[in-house]
């Protein structure tokens, strides 16, 4: 195991000194999208060597104590060497799991903020109710991680709750924490407009997307047609009477039919029109992103054959049962008993143990 590992962080150590030059080259450092690369590169290859320099004085310190309790009669630095010896034979397998789920291939996505998606599927009222018990949970879950989150469009439900609410988030590593929400989150509880005190099932689809950069989605601006109109909802008199709504057009060329279809993007967040039009683009961005990159996504998913984080938004992930108070999730079957802790945003166990299935199923990939 251990010659197998050290193999693997030889024959990185040389990709490690190349990326190292390269990033100090004129260059490379003009070429923008190819420099940002190799510095993310270079980032995790210098945490890997740092594993590796670990890992090798681990492996020293048992080779010595083994050496000193051959051949040493003193019985005190014979003591010490048995000390040595325990402690080092502990850390190497913990050394070994973190070098291992190092070397596993990272999403290069994994990084990016997102933008989320909630829609109210079957179910009516109770769905929409539930699209907005969700987004709380959420909303709670990022004020926890110290994340931004902020709401770009939203259509409230009638009884309260949202038909559909649409959100970015920004922070550390987002979409590699949030991808594994994406899919239908199903609901079992007696609904507060039931009468007769039945159970219903309802549901509700999450959608998240790794937020696109400029440089990686190429868009003529010159061609988007921007309209202004006066926000209507809460605010006092100034958001209807002050144009600050924006709505933009684009036409796009669906690389999947050929054929241009007109984009159109509202953004009403707030009252100041220059930000609801950074807003609407930055949503411009994504949205071509994640269409032009669905085929990327799906070859990735194929390849992976993980249950864990395809992205099928149509695929059933996880229940949250009222009468029982508890939560499962399908793809793992993991299930936690507090029901409302986990909607008051205590949701990072579970994503500690999708991470930790999908790393598993990562490493059997790459035999390691």
């Amino acid at each position: 195991m251990a010659n197998n590992i050290l193999e693997k962080l030889d024959g990185l150590e040389s990709r490690f000194q190349e990326v190292g030059t390269l990033i100090t080259d004129p260059s490379v450092i003009a070429d923008q999208q190819r420099y940002v690369k190799l510095t993310k590169e270079y980032k995790e290859l210098e945490d890997i060597m740092a594993a590796k320099k670990k890992y090798v004085a681990c492996l020293n310190a048992i080779k010595e104590a083994k050496d000193v309790l051959a051949n040493e009669k003193d019985p005190d630095m014979k003591e010490l060497a048995r000390e040595e010896l325990s402690e080092n034979e502990e850390l190497q397998p913990k050394l070994e799991e973190e070098i291992k789920i190092a070397l596993v291939p990272k999403d290069p996505e994994d990084a990016k903020n997102v933008q989320m998606e909630i829609r109210a599927g079957t179910g009516g009222d109770e769905a929409a109710l539930f699209a907005g018990d969700l987004f709380n949970m959420y909303k709670r879950y990022c004020e926890k991680k110290g994340w931004k989150l902020s709401v770009t469009d939203a259509n409230e439900g009638t009884v309260g709750g949202y038909k559909e609410i649409d959100f970015a988030v920004e922070g550390t590593n987002v979409y590699g924490t949030l991808k594994y929400e994406s899919g239908v989150h199903r609901v079992q509880r007696v609904p507060a407009t039931e009468t007769q005190g039945r159970m219903h099932t309802s549901a509700a689809t999450v959608a998240v997307l790794p937020e696109a950069e400029k440089f990686e989605v190429h868009i003529n601006e010159g061609d988007i047609k921007w309209d202004t109109f006066r926000s209507s909802g809460a605010g006092g008199q100034n958001v209807n009477k002050v144009s600050s709504g924006v709505r933009l057009r684009y036409p796009w060329k669906n690389p999947e039919t050929g054929e241009v279809e007109e984009i159109l993007i509202e953004c009403t967040e707030t009252r100041d029109q220059p930000k609801n039009k950074e807003r609407a683009l930055s949503r411009l961005y994504t949205y071509i992103y994640d269409h032009e990159h669905q085929k990327y996504v799906d070859d990735i998913s194929n390849r992976r054959r993980s249950l864990v984080s395809t992205g099928d938004r149509s695929a059933k992930i996880r229940t949250y049962n009222f009468p029982q108070g508890r939560v499962t999730d399908h793809r793992i079957g993991y299930t936690t008993h507090d029901l409302q802790g986990f909607l008051g945003g205590d949701i990072q166990d579970m994503i500690d143990a999708l991470t930790v299935a999908e790393n598993a199923e990562k490493l059997k990939e790459s035999e390691l």
